[in-house]
């Protein structure tokens, strides 16, 4: 028998970090990615965002990379949204998303984390926060690129 560990904080937008995900509805997005994950075998620890990004907590299984986890999330998600009518101004999500792994002994911190988005975004957009994230986690960036759509 293999064991293994692998969480990932994952965070991506939407196109154009427009604000297309209704608080009102936001659950049932969450529940939605939730559902998705289930499917693929990952356990979720933790959904949550803003009207302009998504925040996924998850555990893969061993033969799940996490860029086939990502694509499946925001592509079956964007088709359901399309189709929802609680969602009307969806238009689809941005091509980059971030994926930082962490350690088992970090899962209450990222989970806290999640469940304080409407409170933190008070004070941080998501451009300073997304910023922060990457550079915390020691990924460059290039402002060429930096949250573009084009």
């Amino acid at each position: 028998m293999s064991y293994t560990s692998s969480y990932y904080h994952i965070v991506f937008r939407t196109y154009r970090s427009e604000q297309t995900i209704p608080v009102e509805h936001d659950r049932e997005l969450y529940a939605y990615i939730y559902g998705i994950a289930r499917n693929l075998r990952c356990q979720t620890y933790r959904i949550g965002g803003m009207p302009d990004h998504v925040h996924v907590f998850v555990s893969l299984p061993p033969d799940l990379p996490i860029a086939s986890f990502v694509q499946r999330i925001k592509t079956d998600s964007s088709k359901w949204l399309k189709s929802n009518p609680n969602f009307p101004y969806f238009q689809g999500w941005a091509r980059e998303y971030a994926g930082i792994s962490k350690s088992a002994n970090e899962k209450e911190t990222v989970i806290k984390y999640i469940m304080q988005q409407k409170e933190h975004h008070r004070k941080v957009t998501f451009a300073e926060e997304y910023r922060a994230f990457l550079e915390e986690n020691g990924i460059a960036i290039d402002e060429r690129y930096f949250l573009r759509d084009d």
